[in-house]
């Protein structure tokens, strides 16, 4: 057995690209690539923001203290490798290269006071303003990432129940039963038979009853005096409208010391007496 055919040939030399796992030690002369072809795309920076943020921190510089004239130079070179690519990108930098530049002119001006003892406002105050807004935001994010995500750190778990299997009866609680037995209590009402009977009924007794009453008691007597709870509601309109009938012819009044007293009812006088207002 000849080990030295059987045994895979090493490789000597180090390729620089494997197609169809074969190593290359040399591209190919006719090898020809657009130059639109490979594109690098990198998301480091998200906008205008992101870039100065990231100059910021590279540079180690107080956020609040900016170096505006290295900071320009700088984000004006990454705008000028920016527009060879991708013109269209690079639009919302140059709007912010504008910015720079303007705050940059605005620190060579005298700085105008607003008032006597107040300092001068620093062109730089919006600019850093949003500055640590956009990082805070891009903390919070970062923060949000690293929480798990479904589909991502970990995925649903979906199991079928056949819920026909399992009937679950609602609980009855005491309420539940107590509404039950006053819904029976109300359906043996309804069913409850009543007995009406006739009661014949005297006005004229009842007038009769009134005088004697008044003569018994001096001929004044209080108007609610008059009636006895135990006549019942048949009895007491009966015995109000032989009140009425007296008073109609004359027998007796009703008199009242001063707006809402007590209402007395006495024999009539034939007239009114000085101070009391009759009915």
């Amino acid at each position: 057995m000849n080990t030295a055919v059987d045994a895979p040939q090493a490789v000597l030399f180090e390729p620089v690209a494997r197609i169809y796992g074969e190593p290359l030690a040399h591209l190919p002369q006719d090898l020809y690539i657009p130059p639109d072809a490979l594109a690098i795309m990198l998301d480091a920076f998200e906008g205008p923001l992101d870039l100065l943020l990231y100059l910021i921190r590279k540079a180690n510089v107080d956020i609040l203290d900016i170096p505006m004239a290295p900071l320009t130079r700088q984000y004006l070179n990454y705008i000028e490798s920016m527009r060879a690519t991708n013109l269209e990108l690079a639009a919302d930098y140059l709007v912010m290269a504008a910015m720079l530049i303007e705050i940059k002119s605005r620190m060579l001006l005298p700085r105008h006071k607003v008032g006597e003892g107040d300092e001068a406002e620093d062109p730089r105050a919006e600019l850093v303003r949003r500055l640590m807004e956009y990082e805070q935001m891009k903390i919070g994010g970062q923060k949000l990432n690293e929480m798990p995500q479904a589909e991502r750190e970990f995925f649903w778990v979906e199991t079928l129940v056949e819920k026909s299997l399992y009937v679950r009866l609602p609980e009855v609680s005491v309420d539940d039963l107590k509404e039950a037995w006053m819904a029976v209590v109300r359906q043996a009402r309804l069913n409850k038979h009543h007995k009406i009977g006739r009661e014949e009924l005297s006005v004229r007794e009842h007038m009769g009853i009134i005088l004697r009453l008044l003569q018994e008691r001096g001929g004044f007597v209080q108007f609610e005096t008059m009636f006895d709870p135990a006549m019942g509601a048949p009895g007491l309109v009966v015995h109000f409208l032989a009140m009425l009938e007296l008073a109609r012819e004359k027998l007796v009044e009703f008199t009242q010391t001063e707006a809402f007293a007590p209402i007395y009812v006495r024999v009539h006088q034939g007239g009114t007496e000085p101070g009391q207002e009759s009915a």
